[in-house]
């Protein structure tokens, strides 16, 4: 019965279009409610302890440089950078996109930010170039999936704190497999160029391409130093978000000199916008956390699905499709501050790896952010280019296919994962 409250309540307040914290902090009430616990003081308490966390602290940090290398010409390098490795072939643009977002991935650690920048740089160009405006920007919102997966993510920081998993091994975790949707993307992006007809062709002298390549190195040194520095433990994933804010700040404003004053206080404000955002879920989310463990939810989940441990690879399936749906109606961040809690202790005692798994979940249901009907990388998408909203969807179509395609893949062999990041780590 807990566990029907739990799911009951968070799903009928989201049909109803409450915002997501109002839906979380009302399921906590009324977890509170059936349990006959009634006490405000302490959920109050359990909120500010969820985001009273030093490893929290690493969001609006990598949220702020994010923020600083798309106002203040960093992010701009980079899409230099990657059209002149990979621009010169037919359809070269859209290769330029899948680069650019894997090489941003490594900076921001935002879906949303990539489509921001690349949307901005890359839409108009790929326009001009004659591609159908759909499909332009359906290969930009999908590409942007990589963004939560090479790290640093934010979403992984937030997933390692709640479910008590180290946030390097998620790090190092996802570098391989980013790349390999990176790829597979190109892949369907080849294809794509040979059935809609697009025959663009860019050409740089050696010179220019030398001069741009040059310019770059400050953006390109920066994911390699981050995720460098987390490997050999040179600083934390909490003193990573702090450096690259700091080295965003110093090459945008001296190296690049494009990042204002002004430019920066509005980096500023938006990073407060987006942070209290956050810190909001995760504070009601954690709220909800504490009560489904007193209702003993997880220990009902894995009695649940305690017909399927024996079986890891069917468990792993059933979840799966579980996730596919709640990411079609629930948003990347509060999903994982509710479900993860709920899902590890069950794949735990099927003795699945909670790295693999972690890295899997946050493909999933990174999924739905590019899924009808919620779609917040879609919505960014529409906002940024005008497509109508049908358009946008039909020219996500071929490269959602290839996702899921991966995703399926990383689910029946977990060693696509596990055995890269041995070689890391």
């Amino acid at each position: 019965m807990a566990l029907l409250v739990f799911a009951g309540s968070i799903f009928i307040f989201l049909a109803l279009g409450v915002p997501v914290y109002i839906a979380l902090g009302a399921c906590a009430i009324a977890l509170m409610f059936f349990l006959d616990f009634v006490e405000p003081l302490m959920m109050a308490q359990r909120m500010v302890w969820g985001v009273n966390n030093f490893v929290m602290m690493a969001i609006p940090f990598f949220i702020f440089a994010g923020e600083i290398m798309s106002k203040g010409g960093l992010g701009a390098r980079l899409v230099q950078a990657a059209d002149i490795i990979i621009g010169r072939i037919r359809g070269g643009l859209g290769y330029t996109n899948v680069l650019s977002s894997i090489m941003f991935a490594g900076l921001s650690g935002s879906a949303v930010a990539d489509v921001a920048m690349s949307g901005s740089l890359l839409y108009p160009m790929m326009v001009k170039n004659n591609y159908k405006r759909g499909r332009a920007m359906g290969a930009i919102c999908t590409s942007a999936i990589v963004s939560l997966i090479i790290p640093p993510s934010t979403v992984m920081i937030i997933l390692g704190t709640t479910v008590g998993i180290s946030i390097t091994s998620l790090f190092m975790a996802g570098i391989i497999p980013g790349i390999m949707l990176g790829l597979a993307l190109m892949v369907a992006w080849f294809f794509v160029v040979r059935i809609d007809g697009y025959s663009d062709l860019k050409k740089y002298s050696f010179k220019e391409g030398v001069n741009v390549f040059f310019r770059s190195i400050p953006a390109i040194l920066m994911p390699i130093i981050i995720i460098g520095g987390i490997r050999f433990g040179v600083f934390t994933p909490t003193e990573a978000g702090v450096f690259s804010a700091v080295y965003a700040i110093v090459v945008c404003a001296f190296v690049y000199r494009e990042l204002t004053w002004n430019t920066f206080l509005t980096c500023l404000v938006n990073t407060a916008k987006s942070t209290s955002v956050v810190m909001l879920i995760v504070a009601t989310a954690t709220a909800v956390s504490w009560l489904i463990a007193i209702a003993r939810v997880p220990e009902l989940a894995v009695e649940f699905f305690s017909p399927l441990i024996g079986n890891p690879l069917l468990l792993l399936l059933a979840i799966n499709i579980f996730l596919i749906l709640v990411g079609m109606v629930l948003d990347l961040t509060p999903a994982v501050l509710i479900f993860s809690p709920v899902l590890f202790p069950v794949i735990i005692a099927a003795g699945i790896n909670p790295i693999a798994f972690g890295v899997i979940m946050i493909l999933n249901l990174g999924l739905g952010l590019i899924t009808p009907p919620i779609g917040v990388i879609l919505a960014m998408g529409l906002s940024v280019s005008g497509v109508k909203y049908q358009e946008l969807v039909l020219g996500t179509l071929p490269f959602l296919a290839v996702l899921f395609f991966m995703l399926f893949l990383f689910v029946f062999f977990p060693a696509l994962i596990l055995v890269p990041l041995g070689w890391l780590t």
